[in-house]
Order: structure tokens, then sequence, then C-alpha cells
């Protein structure tokens, strides 16, 4: 999805920026080696960067600089003149300066970790973190500044001329050569916003009310905003692990650093009128997520002063060719270090050649107006509510200019103007149409979105080939109000199928919600266990197109649903829900769902049963946008699950067949352990009590296709255990390539080490094994079945293969004792 957005971006296409000082090329020594962590400054400034691996460097600044100065370690520092404000192929020879070399100790290779005078200033950092920053407060509140700007970067002649741009060749006279390797971009996006911001040491909560937000073209898309602004989440250099675009880095000011990264004391120097060390840090290890680059630590304090991190390029991270962070601190109090300014660049990129194309995502955020101790209430950090205020997103500019911490340049506000021009062309809409449907997956008509297209067609064994055709209303995004619905056919079974549903959202502030629904189609009972009577949901494993073994043990429903839901607390939402349903086999021939009726002789195919079901779902850390009836989850399986469910079936109520009552829940947790990876952890457990029959007992999912499926085992096959009471376990663990990095031959191709484990226990009663007519022998777990997985991710960087092997229950005469599996996916 965060792909999809950034490919909106690249097609709202805007205009240029123009700085007033800017420079970039290369720094080189006598031999033409290129010198690595070379400072480049303007003099008199706080402007400055480091070169990259290659010697690379580039620098811009709004002030209006004469010449600009480089030094390294064990060379002369050379100052020169500039001819004009832009110099983007300066060629720089440093010379080596014995005499310094004499005084100052070079490392090179792996530094010790003993007598290191770097190690000893670092870990005094480690002992005074707590006395530096918002630590040490009760509470505390500032005022925050965002500004966000993508561009398109390396464009060349082939671009311009491409067809892709006909009829809007115009944005090209807007572009400039100005990128860390002398690049020309094209600013394409700019964001902005003001916050403020409160948090509370002694409950651990924080809180961000938004006051102000425009950007160039989506003034009210807050979903492609809120995926903006979670690819570049706020860090704290003083934690283990920094975490951004799904990935943990090795923070090299954390207490992990020592073990992932080499120091060097370079300098003792005057910051701002504070004396600081300078250290030099560089990974010790090629494939890992870890940074280079340098710090600044005042000697009083130890607290940090200044910080630049470069991603190494060898790093295991797809998509991105380049990360860039710089982050500054100023004094308060004589003693106490806060941030003022996070500067945060990425290029975006297929691959990470020289000469790739891509996307720049630049951050600016800026920090002002600290306040301490005083205390909000504790419903004020817990109740936020997710309401569209439209007076955010149309401030004026006179309000911007009143309240900006830092000042936008002329050629940063043109681009507010110039995506008003461009969207007034026929090629752009047309091609912001095709991204709207990539992103979406709805084709847009007025007032009301075809699809989903990608649900188009679909198999399985009873309807063979499968057309579906849907639609929804959709008015903006915010919509209190919404119907759907589906057609569908089937080829095999010469049958027409359809659902239908609609959703009233009645009060904002609690996300009180009406819905109801009908659907009549073909599905696959046995692909999960907690069914949410989603009247307009599917499982892949129903109509896939490729599969494992004969499924042909598919059921034909009829279910109608209405109920009520509402969000006590944010995240919060609990569900009260009635619903009717008839179940039969969609395959009589081969696959029966016959039981014989309690207390009598009577055998019957079709369940018919009323069910009231109430259920909760607490998640935790989740962020959505949009606050209409329906929502958009930004950090989708970043945040923990928890679901509880009670469900009362009720005899007799309209012809309903049986008395029973379900219980079930899961919890579901993310884990980044550091730079070991990702551990994916989910249990599962339910119980069904009273008598019922195979369509309503708890069957343990299987998974017959070669996809993967959440919660699905992969070596078991559909209906091959039936259970009234169970409990299941998953783990899923990601390495990140930790330890293919390590292989010479296998470090480039930057694949992903995955593991997994999957077990199930399971019973099931006499008295549900009696009334069973089916074809089915009903066989639950109860020596616990389990199987473990080994798989290779990142394949061509967009594929994953496991291989599943099954842990018991071999002798089975169906069993699969080995199963591939494999699923599409972008991720960082």
């Amino acid at each position: 999805m965060r792909l999809r957005v950034l490919l909106l971006l690249l097609l709202s296409v805007s205009q240029i920026i123009y700085s007033q000082t800017k420079v970039g090329g290369v720094v080189q020594d006598e031999y033409g080696e290129p010198i690595a962590f070379a400072n480049v400054f303007f003099p008199n400034s706080s402007d400055g960067t480091i070169t990259n691996d290659n010697g690379r460097f580039y620098l811009q600044s709004d002030g209006n600089y004469d010449e600009v100065q480089f030094s390294f370690v064990g060379y002369k520092t050379l100052t020169v003149p500039l001819q004009s404000r832009a110099v983007l192929d300066m060629d720089i020879v440093l010379q080596s300066d014995t005499e310094a070399l004499n005084e100052v100790v070079v490392y090179s290779g792996k530094t010790s970790k003993k007598n290191n005078p770097a190690l000893d200033i670092l870990r005094k950092v480690w002992e005074n973190r707590r006395k530096n920053g918002l630590s040490q407060f009760k509470q505390y509140q500032y005022e925050k500044y965002e500004k966000l700007e993508f561009d398109m970067n390396t464009i060349d002649s082939a671009m311009i001329n491409s067809k892709l741009f006909d009829g809007m060749e115009f944005i090209f006279d807007y572009a400039d050569t100005s990128a860390v390797t002398g690049k020309t971009y094209l600013p394409i996006f700019i964001n902005e916003s003001l916050s403020t911001v409160y948090g509370d040491n002694e409950m651990n909560k924080e809180k961000d009310v938004l006051k102000a937000n425009k950007n160039s073209g989506f003034s009210n898309n807050q979903t492609i905003i809120a995926f903006v602004k979670d690819l570049y989440n706020d860090i704290d250099v003083y934690e283990r692990h920094l975490k951004f675009f799904d990935k943990s880095f090795v923070s090299p000011i954390g207490k992990a650093g020592i073990d992932a990264y080499n120091y060097v004391l370079r300098d003792t120097a005057l910051v701002d009128g504070v004396e600081a060390y300078n250290i030099v840090y560089y990974p010790r290890r090629k494939g890992e997520l870890t940074f280079k680059g340098d710090f600044w630590v005042a000697t009083e304090s130890y607290a940090i002063k200044e910080i630049n991190l470069q991603a190494t390029k060898s790093a295991n991270i797809n998509w991105v060719k380049e990360i860039y962070i710089e982050q500054e601190y100023d004094v308060l109090n004589d003693s106490l270090f806060l941030i003022t300014r996070d500067y945060f660049m990425s290029d975006f990129a297929l691959n990470k050649k020289e000469e790739s194309k891509g996307i720049y995502g630049k951050r600016t955020t800026l920090f002002d107006d600290y306040q301490f101790d005083i205390k909000k209430e504790e419903d004020f950090y817990r109740r936020r509510v997710n309401d569209y205020d439209p007076m955010i997103y149309d401030r004026d500019e006179a309000y911007w200019d009143e309240n900006r911490l830092e000042k936008l340049n002329q050629d940063e506000k043109q681009i507010y103007t110039m995506l008003d021009t461009l969207k007034q062309n026929k090629k752009f809409k047309r091609l912001y149409n095709i991204g709207t449907v990539l992103a979406s997956g709805y084709y847009e008509v007025d007032n009301f979105d075809i699809g989903p297209v990608f649900s188009v067609f679909g198999y399985n064994e009873i309807e063979k080939w499968r057309v579906r055709l849907g639609g929804r209303t959709y008015f903006t995004a915010n919509d209190p109000w919404r119907l759907e619905g589906y057609m569908a056919y089937g080829f095999g079974d010469n049958q027409f199928k359809y659902g239908i549903s609609g959703k009233y959202l009645l009060d904002k502030r609690s996300r009180l919600t009406l819905y109801a629904g009908n659907r009549r189609d073909i599905e696959q009972l046995a692909a999960s266990l907690t069914n949410t009577n989603d009247v307009l949901g599917r499982s892949l494993a129903s109509s896939a197109l490729i599969a494992s073994g004969n499924n042909d043990r598919l059921s034909s429903i009829n279910l109608s649903t209405a109920g009520i839901s509402f969000e006590p607390l944010y995240n919060w939402e609990i569900r009260l829900n009635g619903s009717y349903r008839t179940i039969k086999s969609a395959n009589p021939t081969g696959f029966s769902l016959d039981y014989r009726v309690p207390g009598s002789d009577e055998i019957r195919g079709q369940v018919n049963q009323s069910m009231l079901t109430l259920s909760t779902t607490y998640t935790p850390g989740r962020k959505t946008s949009n606050y209409g009836v329906d929502r958009t989850i930004i950090n989708d399986g970043d945040f923990p699950i928890l679901y509880v469910n009670y469900s009362r079936g009720i005899e007799d109520l309209l012809g309903s067949d049986f008395n029973y009552d379900r219980a079930q829940f899961y919890y579901t947790h993310p884990f980044n352990i550091g730079g070991f990876g990702r551990l994916t952890a989910r249990i599962e457990a339910g119980k069904t009590f009273g008598q019922v029959p195979l369509a309503l007992l708890d069957v343990i999912p299987g998974n017959q296709t070669y996809f993967n499926i959440s919660g699905a085992f992969n070596t078991m096959n559909f209906y091959e255990f039936v259970t009234d009471q169970y409990t299941t376990l998953h783990l899923s663990h990601n390495f990140n390539g930790r330890l293919f990095s390590r292989i010479p031959w296998l470090r480039d191709l930057n694949l992903r080490e995955l593991v997994g484990l999957k077990a199930v226990y399971g019973t099931i009663s006499d008295e549900n094994i009696a009334i069973n007519r089916s074809n089915l022998e009903y066989r639950a777990p109860t020596d616990i079945y389990w199987e473990y997985s080994a798989g290779i991710g990142n394949i061509f960087k967009i594929l994953r293969l496991d291989v599943n092997f099954r842990g018991s229950y071999n002798y089975l005469p169906d069993a699969r004792n080995i199963g591939v599996t494999g699923s599409f996916g972008f991720s960082f």
C-alpha cells in the first residue's frame, strides 16, 4: 500500500525548489580515492553535512554564502570560494596533513572495545540519559512544525521525452540539478502540519493535537497524508533500536550499538558555545540495519548536541537507496538538552544502482516552546476523537505565516500553485485515475466506485471459473453512510450469487454505527475459526486459482445479519450482532453436512440457525485515517489485536435448529526484537457448549492452496480435524537477513530468513459425534497437531516461499508431510 501511495505522489507532479546556496560534488584524496565521512559546511554557520561512502555530498541552505569548507582527520582543511549560488559539480581534493597525523590516532577497520576513549564517552551518555531530555519531567508539552516533501529524481532526457509526459512537458521547465549525486530532481508534493504535543511520564501517555495541515493538491485526502507521515516516525536516538520503514535499525547511541559499530573519538570543539566531543562511527559488519556518521557529545552533561546518521548501502532494506538523518539539540536552562530540529531524507528507488530513478522523501521537524509540569487529566489522553475538522485543512496563508516555525522559501511556496495548473491537464487526470485504481482497487464513476477490480475472476472446484462484479457508494472519504454490493456467476454450477450491505454512522465521537446485510454464495467454512459474519468477505481458500489436492468441500450459505457497534474508548470496539443463516453442502454428491436430529431418527442436510453475538476488539497502537463510517488502517500488521466473542444460538427463532453457546478469543502481537528481526505470535482458543452438527462445529482451518493464509495450517487438509473446543498457537519469525548477511555469496541478494511453528490441541464430545451423519469421520487433535516451516523472503523483493513440514499425524492416509506455500507483497 505504501508503494501505491508513492505512485500517487509520483503522478502528482509539481514545482521545483531553488535554494539560496547549494553545493554538491565529490571529495577525494591525492590518489583519487573517495573520502567518506568528510565534513562539508558553510563557515560561520550551523549548515553542514558529511560525504557518503563514495565521497559524494550535497548541501543546501537558505542563507547566502561565498565559500564552503571541507575537513577530515589527517587531511588539511580546504576552503573553496563559490563563484555562484549553485555549484553542483565540485571535484574536491584534500591533501594529507602529516603533522596532524602525528597528533591524532586514526582508526581503520574494527576498533577495539577496550581502552577506546570513544566508548568511555558513550557509556557516560548512557549513564546520563535520564538527566537529559523530557524524561526528567512529570509532564511536558511543546509546539511541533513538520514539513514533508517528495521529489522525482534522476530526471534525464529520456524521461522528459517519454510518452508518459506528452502534454505535460512544461513541468520540466522547473527542474533543477541538485541532489546528493548531482541528479536532476523535480518536487511533486509538499505537506505542512502544526500541532501541540502533550505528554505525561507518570502515566506514560502522549497526545499529538493537530492544529493545521496543508499540502499541494491533496487538502482533503487524510489517507495519503497519514501514510506519508507513518513512513517517518519520530525517533529517539537514545533507544537501542530506531524503527522506521517497518525495520529496526541499531542506534549508534543506544546500548546495542557497541556490538554493531566501530567508534572513533575524532575531535573536541565548541558547538554553538557548548564544548563537545566529536565521535565518528561506522558498522562492524555489512548487510545489517546500521548507519554511519558522527555525533557531538557535550563534555559536561554528556548529552547529544548534534548527530547525523546515514544508512549503509549494504543495509537489507527494499525500495530505499539512501537514508540520511540529522538531529540538533539546544541547551535550556544551562543544562537541559532538548531536540529542536530533526531532518530525515530518503531516496526511494527500485534498486540501489547509482543511475536508478526514484523519489526523494524529505521531512523537516522543528520543536519549540517547551513547557513542563502542567498536569492534564487522564481522560485527556485516553479519548482521541477521530473527527474530521475542515478548518484544520483550510487555514489561510496569514495563519501559516504567523505560526510556521520555519518560513518557506519562494520556490517551496510555488509548489502549492503548480499542481493547480497541472490538475487541469487531461493527461494528468488520466494518470491520476490509473493511480487511484491501483491504490484503492476501485474505479470511480461519479459518486459510485466499481470494484474491487482484483476480485473479478476466481476459481474453485464447484463453480469452476467465477466472475464477480461489485461496487459501493462513494461521495467523500468521510461519508457517514455507505452501501456496497456485488453479483457473481459460477460457470460450473451455473448459479448467480450476490451480497449487499449498508452501514450508517450515527455518532462520530462514540463511532456508533448501524449495519445490515445479506449474502448468498459459495464459501469455504473450514478456512477460519473466528468468523465475523461479514456479508461481503470471502476467504482466499474459496477461490484459489491453484490448489493442493481436490478442494470440493465447499458450502452454500444464505446469511442475513444486522447489528450495532461503538467505541467506548479509542481503538476499543464493541459489537452486538444478530444473524440468521442457512448452510448446506455446495457439492451434495461429494461432500455431506448431514446430521441426525437429536432425539429422533430424522436425517437433515441443511442447518437453519439464528444467533446473537457480542464481541469486542481491542487494537492498541492502531493508526487510522478518515473519519466517516469507513476508516483506513495506516499501520496494518504493526499493532496487537485482542478479540473476544460470545455467541448464543437460539432454537426455534425463525425456524432455527439448535440451542448452543460459543466462546472464542484470539490475541496476536508483533514483536520487534531489535537486530534479530520481527516475531509475530498468535494464540487462539474457543469452546462450543451444546450439541451441534458439523456445520456449526469448530473445524481447524487447513490450507490446500499454495498461498500463505493467516491462521491456517499449511500441511493440513480442509475438514481434517473437527473440534468443539480448541487452543492454537502460531509463531512466525523474520530474521530480516541477519543470518544471510554473514554469508558473502548470499549477502548481496538481500534475502531474509523466515521460520515458523504452528500447533493445535482440541477435543470433541461424544454427543456431537453421535449425531454426525456426514461422510466425514470426526477427528480431534488430542495428541497435538503441529507443523513447522522454514522460508526465504524478499526474493526479487516481492516473493516469499516457505517449505512447511508436518510434525505429527503423519500416519493418516491423506497426510501431506511437506507443503510449499508462497505469497507476494511489497515491504521495505
